[in-house]
């Protein structure tokens, strides 16, 4: 699989353990994705409220470079950066005078033919038998909690993804790995995303609510596959400890941490080491 790689802010930024974990677990198994040149910020949090077709503008260039560089598919590992390139295809596919303004905005041609995949599509394109054959290491001891977020799944009729209310996909590859997901209530509810500067408080009641519900329903551990999420719940866990009079201690891993981890990859490599909550 030739897979270009938009990694956005994020990962080369406050989560660039997360790039560090993909990496190493997709090159366990043969995959090395590309990263697209010249890629830029699609704007995720604040180009909406500011200008339309700077939202749409952002991430459609980074779609026309992809496209520039003969990918046909492209890992936006970032759950928001993956929404917003859909959002962006979407809109430009089903507009013809949208598509062409925008490609002249941006100068580059945009025709759809890029597929934009999120971390567990990917996963799921390297297929589950494939990963379990090749675990090493069975997490028979974790009860993770998968945590989707908000934006894995939402909107539906953009990212067409799971199931919106309901998603398993997340289970079903960590119990290729050996561990064993609980069941619980807060999967797809909000952790507060990007407002972890700007509203500290929403975030610290909306992350304690989730890691409340985890561990009242048998989770000694949560994984998510969204560096907002992670920051939320492992960076400031200990905020949330501290302002609600409680102690979670609930580490919080990537995905790409428990497969990397089940195929045998040290927690150094993986970056699990400079985790907040370990």
């Amino acid at each position: 699989m030739r897979l270009g790689y938009y990694p956005g802010c994020a990962l080369h930024g406050s989560s660039n353990d997360y790039e560090q974990s993909l990496r190493a677990c997709l090159g366990e198994l043969d995959l090395k994705p590309q990263e697209v040149q010249d890629w830029a910020c699609c704007g995720a949090t604040a180009a909406h409220s500011l200008n339309h077709r700077l939202s749409i503008a952002l991430p459609a260039r980074n779609l026309a470079l992809a496209e520039k560089q003969g990918f046909e598919e492209m890992l936006a590992p970032c759950p928001l950066c993956s929404m917003q390139l859909l959002k962006a295809a979407k809109l430009t596919n089903e507009d013809g005078n949208l598509r062409r303004e925008i490609s002249r905005i941006v100068e580059g041609e945009i025709s759809g033919r890029v597929t934009v995949l999120n971390l567990i599509q990917v996963f799921q394109r390297v297929g589950l038998d494939r990963i379990k054959a090749a675990v090493k290491k069975p997490l028979t001891d974790l009860k993770p909690a998968c945590y989707y977020g908000c934006l894995l799944t939402r909107p539906p009729e953009v990212v067409k993804f799971d199931d919106p209310e309901q998603p398993s996909s997340l289970e079903a590859i960590v119990s290729v790995l050996g561990a064993k997901p609980v069941d619980w209530n807060f999967r797809t509810e909000c952790c507060g995303a990007g407002m972890t500067m700007a509203k500290e408080e929403t975030v610290l009641d909306l992350s304690h609510r989730i890691l409340t519900d985890a561990q009242q329903h048998g989770a000694n551990c949560l994984v998510t596959a969204c560096p907002m999420c992670h920051v939320n719940l492992d960076m400031k866990q200990w905020d949330v400890e501290r302002s609600r009079g409680v102690k979670h201690g609930m580490p919080i891993y990537y995905l790409s941490d428990l497969v990397g981890l089940a195929l045998g990859i040290s927690r150094e490599t993986l970056g699990i080491d400079r985790h907040f909550v370990t």
